[in-house]
């Protein structure tokens, strides 16, 4: 009997009468496969698993926008100063984005399902203790922990997608809801926060997570498969975590973002702001000398060398930067100059959230067809176009004219881009890095949202000051100062986003869709598919 190879590479076996069978693999005593366990065959129940993950990624991502419109509410109730407001969005980003490598470890060690669900009750917990908080530091503690609870849950929700849908059509359209949702839900936390804090209160803008949050967790333990977690063990038998790399990437960040915000207040040159910088670099080189050395890295540097996920992570970071500092500037603009009130501010965000929706939508139809490089270029681009758009706005302007075509623009280049980076950052990664590679894509989102808020709202801050400095006062000098700010964050947010492009053009070179591709000689040991895993063929 000798061994040869099916479509797909799956082993066969020939037997003496010339017939060719499948060799399956070995079963285990609960009578599931390794094979079916890491979804190499089709998961019937795979479409509530997409439910559920969207579940889970929409209210993540929620929760980064949806306090924006209710922080005014939030302030006066909780008597909030004006220097410490931005901390009840940067407490959560700032958990969120450092803690998320670790989070996908986690969910690579101890089991993504296992991850996935703890991250929601986590998560359902920290909300109901920020909409019950009494003072400011309830509140921050309780976003704190929100991000440290959506760390667990993001990665070992996008690596279940991973090993769920295995046909690349299949997987396209999962990733596509996927990518929707996380453009889209920036957007669409904006308006539920307008919504729910003008018919509500803001503290709902929290409290609704706990029974939604309660509900995907019970449904994702009765849905998603059990898998086998990937065990790095140490002398005593137990996991091992790379908690070098923990505190150095933690603490590197962390400093560059309040180092950022520092300069705000302290101004560039003040030496605290130049220390916090600069030890912020050093611990961030640290923290990559200790992964070339680590048994165990936080981040295998295997999972980022690869240029394909180089330039979907790196284009990620450079539009996390620019985006949710666009947000923030819009809300202060509606709310601030024309005068909208939170309700009507949601609504005016709406367009966003509809135009990443379709972006997404078209981008899921058309990736396996083109490749993910024409289509994040061509994304990428309209989104400077529509960026652009917003540097021209004036204390005059009004909504229909200059802000809703930018929104649109801006929203479906965005969501053209979102998809094809969701997947191609999990192009050719093994199955024993889904979880850590899973996280880098939020992790690059959230830290670039993170760095973004304070870099953007420090540039415009010093903008305005500068506006105000060199013109002589009159009645409108401060309305257009304020502007003028704006304006200057758009710009550099306009070039982040033109920074992205370049990258993507640069380094992605999945530029035809895998059914153009040639054959195992010519496209080595893997196949570019949507997020899909490394597969050998022997």
């Amino acid at each position: 009997m000798s061994q040869t190879v099916l479509d797909g590479g799956k082993p066969a076996c020939e037997a003496a009468d010339g017939r060719t069978t499948e060799r399956r693999p070995a079963r285990r005593a609960d009578g599931e496969s390794p094979v079916e366990r890491e979804g190499g065959n089709a998961d019937a129940r795979r479409w509530w698993v997409l439910v559920v993950v969207a579940l889970a990624q929409l209210m993540i991502v929620l929760d980064a926008t949806v306090v924006t419109v209710a922080l005014p509410s939030a302030q006066h109730a909780l008597h909030v100063s004006l220097a410490n407001r931005q901390w009840v969005l940067s407490a959560y980003t700032l958990a969120f984005g450092t803690l998320l490598l670790l989070g996908g470890r986690v969910a690579d060690y101890v089991g993504r399902r296992r991850t996935f669900v703890i991250g929601l009750l986590g998560f359902a917990t920290a909300s109901a203790l920020g909409g019950l908080a009494q003072n400011q530091g309830m509140l921050f503690g309780a976003r704190a922990l929100q991000g440290v609870f959506a760390a667990l849950m993001a990665p070992a929700s996008l690596s279940l997608l991973t090993v769920t849908f295995v046909e690349p059509t299949e997987r396209a359209r999962a990733f596509g809801v996927y990518g929707g949702i996380a453009g889209g839900g920036a957007a669409l936390g904006l308006l539920l926060g307008g919504v729910l804090t003008q018919l509500a209160s803001w503290r709902w803008t929290l409290l609704v997570n706990v029974p939604i949050a309660a509900v995907a967790a019970l449904a994702a333990w009765r849905v998603v498969r059990r898998d086998r977690p990937e065990r790095a063990r140490g002398t005593a038998g137990r996991a091992r975590y790379d908690l070098p790399g923990v505190v150095t990437s933690t603490s590197g960040l962390f400093l560059l973002v309040l180092g950022f915000s520092y300069a705000g207040s302290h101004g560039w040159t003040s030496l605290a702001t130049i220390g916090m910088l600069a030890c912020g670099l050093v611990l961030v080189a640290g923290f990559v000398a200790i992964e070339l050395r680590s048994r165990n890295p936080l981040l295998p540097l295997r999972v980022v060398l690869e240029s394909n996920r180089a330039g979907a992570y790196l284009s990620s970071l450079l539009v996390g930067v620019g985006l949710l500092g666009t947000f923030l500037f819009l809300t202060y603009f509606l709310q601030g100059t024309l005068h909208y009130s939170a309700l009507r501010t949601g609504f005016a965000f709406l367009p966003f959230s509809g135009g990443i929706i379709v972006g997404a939508a078209l981008a899921s139809r058309f990736l396996p067809r083109t490749g993910p490089r024409a289509l994040m270029t061509v994304g990428l681009l309209m989104a400077v176009a529509g960026m652009a758009w917003f540097t021209q706005l004036s204390p005059t302007s009004s909504y229909l004219v200059n802000l809703f075509p930018a929104e649109i623009v801006t929203s479906l280049g965005l969501g053209l881009t979102f998809v094809p980076m969701s997947s191609t950052a999990l192009v050719g990664v093994d199955t024993r890095d889904a979880g850590v590679a899973s996280a880098l894509v939020n992790t690059t989102q959230q830290v670039g949202g993170s760095l973004g808020i304070a870099l953007l709202n420090t540039v415009a801050a010093s903008a305005t000051a500068s506006f105000l400095a060199s013109r002589r006062s009159t009645a409108n000098l401060l309305a257009a100062a304020t502007v003028h700010g704006y304006v200057v964050g758009f710009i550099v947010s306009t070039a982040l986003l033109g920074a992205a492009a370049l990258v993507v053009i640069g380094l992605i070179r999945g530029t035809r869709p895998p059914s153009e591709v040639g054959g195992p000689a010519e496209r080595g040991p893997t196949q570019w598919s949507p997020g899909r895993p490394a597969t050998a063929i022997e």
